[in-house]
């Protein structure tokens, strides 16, 4: 049986704030589209026409922009995905993203904006898969 994972479960969130990130975190996401978007969770957001995944996720993107700069954030990396070159050969991305934000209180006021969430249902709409993994970076290039 196949798992998908879209949205943190508490434990993951519990899990995040025990590490005690301090500074700039960069979220790592790796996304993978569905191929018609499924609006049925969120109706009022539907385009009057079906579109793909991709293209519901541009209108996240195009959505979340604002709300992103505003709290300090910032899209630092869009790529194309595919298979893995080390990793799962049933695993494949279609998109990597590396997000950014000053701190960790940051990303969660951003995460938490409602008008942000207004356009939430675009993400939700788009994706079959994804993974999104906070990370830190190293101080002085050692492993810490």
């Amino acid at each position: 049986m196949d798992e998908y994972f879209l949205e943190p479960t508490q434990q993951a969130g519990a899990q995040l704030f025990s590490r005690g990130l301090t500074g700039d975190v960069v979220m790592l996401n790796l996304l993978r589209f569905k191929d018609i978007a499924d609006y049925a969770a969120h109706p009022e957001i539907a385009p009057e026409a079906a579109i793909s995944g991709k293209a519901a996720f541009q209108k996240y993107i195009d959505h979340a922009q604002p709300f992103l700069k505003s709290s300090g954030g910032e899209l630092m990396f869009m790529g194309t995905g595919g298979p893995f070159f080390i990793g799962p050969d049933h695993e494949q991305w279609d998109l990597v993203m590396l997000v950014k934000q000053r701190s960790l209180a940051d990303f969660m006021a951003f995460a938490s904006n409602p008008e942000y969430l207004a356009g939430l249902g675009h993400r939700t709409a788009a994706l079959q898969d994804s993974r999104l993994l906070p990370i830190v970076q190293s101080k002085d290039g050692n492993i810490e």
